[in-house]
């Protein structure tokens, strides 16, 4: 990895090095717009079309399953699988119980009240990434805060594997996670079949979930069809660390998000060059015990890097200004670190909060803001399968008193049919 010392570089380049995005590239785009406007022009052909020519169809059978198809394969798996699926969605749900928004109204004159009201999206799609690596997790991510939210139909669309199937591991979740629906299908097709619908597919209100280029891309598409929560891309990891940290700790959370694949980020934010080296030394101590170590190398090299920052001030302004997806935080006082973090998708604190715990079993929810959208946007999150309206009441006497302001603004702007539509209620009436 390479190492940069954040107080020989300018504000340019620290611009540079936390600048990025999580937008496919311009062919992808256009890959995926043809792939999703031939879905929305061909319906079921074309998406059977799709999953022979890209992969993530099924080999034979149903592309939808039934419910029955779900049961049986939760039936299957493994009974310690099952039993920690089911714990991983009690603890999700807890989490996300509290997060349910509330009614709020307010009168900020006399005879004038607004609502502020939320309801439970009626069906949403949620893209459980899978193909060579199936991920049962992110279905609990998105299914369960889906299920608190109240959502009556809750879709899943997941490739099926080299085999043609969908792995149990998957359909488990799906029943664990209270999945109404599943559809065996994958990448960009299955973004375009969830948002335009095809003969057999109703369309959905909201497409979640992480994926690869083409699915992000596509999501990107069909925004507008309907709503997607975030583009998501490669995983990302900082550590903030000083001498006390425990580096093969360290090393282990970097490598943890490194595996996913070898366009993932991983950044140690080191406050001395000693603990920096000792961090990169680990690194290839653990890399020889690992079965991904090439996916994990080939992160490491091409994506990585290493920053020493003269204090924790310059420490977090850096994390601030990167908002990685994953934070950890290995500092003698990582609560203050912490509290000094504002942009960042899950922050960990402390030696015994791995990022793998959060990933599966705390409850917090692993789909994350990347590319720096954490500067601005949060976890998934019950909230975000709802949406609010506006609800306001007005009495006459409300409607008299906030006349003259509506005649005033309306009359500036030169659109006085919006004052008529306030003046013509006391024509009868004094």
């Amino acid at each position: 990895m390479r190492t940069i010392d954040l107080s020989t570089i300018d504000g340019a380049e620290r611009r540079r090095l936390t600048r990025r995005s999580p937008i496919t590239d311009p062919v992808v785009r256009e890959q995926a717009r043809a792939i999703v406007e031939a879905i929305r022009d061909g319906g079921d052909a074309a998406l059977a079309a799709a999953g022979k020519r890209f992969g993530g169809g099924p080999a034979a059978g149903k592309r939808t399953l039934a419910s029955a198809d779900v049961e049986a394969a939760a039936a299957r798996v493994d009974p310690a699988l099952f039993t920690a699926l089911e714990r991983a969605a009690d603890a999700i749900e807890v989490v996300h119980r509290d997060q349910v928004p509330k009614t709020q109204s307010a009168s900020p004159i006399d005879g004038v009240e607004v609502e502020r009201r939320w309801a439970p999206l009626r069906r949403v799609g949620i893209y459980a990434p899978g193909g060579l690596a199936p991920y049962p997790s992110s279905v609990l991510m998105a299914a369960v805060p889906a299920r608190v939210a109240g959502v009556a139909d809750i879709v899943v669309a997941s490739p099926a594997g080299p085999d043609g199937v969908l792995g149990d591991a998957v359909l488990a979740a799906c029943a664990v996670g209270g999945v109404t629906e599943v559809h065996v299908m994958g990448g960009a097709q299955a973004i375009g079949a969830l948002a335009f619908g095809t003969e057999t597919i109703a369309s959905v209100d909201k497409i979640v979930g992480p994926g690869n280029a083409w699915v992000t891309a596509a999501k990107l598409e069909v925004f507008g069809v309907c709503a997607i929560d975030l583009p998501a891309g490669p995983s990302e990891a900082m550590e903030i660390v000083d001498d006390s940290a425990s580096v093969r700790a360290v090393a282990a959370d970097l490598i943890s998000q490194a595996e996913h694949g070898p366009d993932s980020i991983a950044v140690l934010v080191a406050l001395s060059p000693d603990v920096a080296g000792a961090v990169e030394a680990e690194l290839e101590t653990i890399l020889a015990q690992l079965d991904r170590s090439e996916i994990i190398r080939k992160s490491l090299e091409g994506n990585s890097f290493i920053v020493i920052a003269a204090d924790e001030e310059d420490a977090c302004a850096f994390a601030n200004d990167f908002a990685p997806e994953h934070l950890g935080i290995h500092t003698a006082d990582a609560e203050r670190v912490a509290a000094a973090v504002t942009s960042a998708g899950s922050v960990f604190v402390g030696h015994f909060s791995p990022h793998s715990a959060g990933d599966y079993a705390t409850g917090a929810n692993h789909v994350l803001p990347t590319g720096g959208l954490a500067r601005s946007s949060g976890p998934l999150a019950v909230e975000d399968f709802g949406s609010y309206r506006q609800v306001q009441r007005v009495t006459r006497n409300g409607l008299r008193r906030i006349q003259p302001t509506v005649s005033a603004l309306a009359t500036s702007e030169g659109l006085t049919a919006h004052r008529l539509a306030v003046d013509i209620r006391f024509e009868d009436t004094p």
